[in-house]
C-alpha cells in the first residue's frame, strides 16, 4: 500500500532526530524536538487549485524544511508520514 497525494499535496517522511548538538551535548529524551526537515515521499500532480494554476515545485527524493505546525500525520504500516500543502514546505535543502 502506498500514499499518492491529491492535488498540490505533498508527502513527507521525517527525518531522524539527533541525538548529540554539534558541539557534542547529548539531549535527553524530553527536551528534543521533532525536526522540521523531512524527505518528499509522494507529491500530487498540482494543477487548477481553488481556480489558481499550481506548479509542484519539489520533487521525490528532494529535503526540504516545512512549517513546524502545518500537515497531517499519518501512520501507514508502522511508517509515520506528514501530508502537507505545498505552500508549507518553506525551503528545499540542497
Amino acid at each position: 500500500m502506498k500514499l499518492v497525494p491529491l492535488g498540490d499535496r505533498v508527502v513527507l517522511k521525517q527525518l531522524v532526530a539527533e541525538e548529540t548538538t554539534k558541539s557534542g551535548i547529548v539531549l535527553p529524551g524530553q527536551n528534543k524536538e521533532k525536526p522540521q526537515q523531512a524527505e518528499v515521499v509522494a507529491v500530487g500532480p498540482g494543477g487548477m487549485i481553488e481556480g489558481k494554476e499550481v506548479k509542484m515545485e519539489v520533487a521525490v527524493g528532494d529535503q526540504v524544511i516545512y512549517s513546524k505546525y502545518a500537515g497531517t500525520e499519518v501512520k501507514l504500516e508502522d511508517e509515520e508520514y506528514i501530508i502537507v500543502k505545498q505552500s508549507d514546505v518553506l525551503a528545499i535543502i540542497k
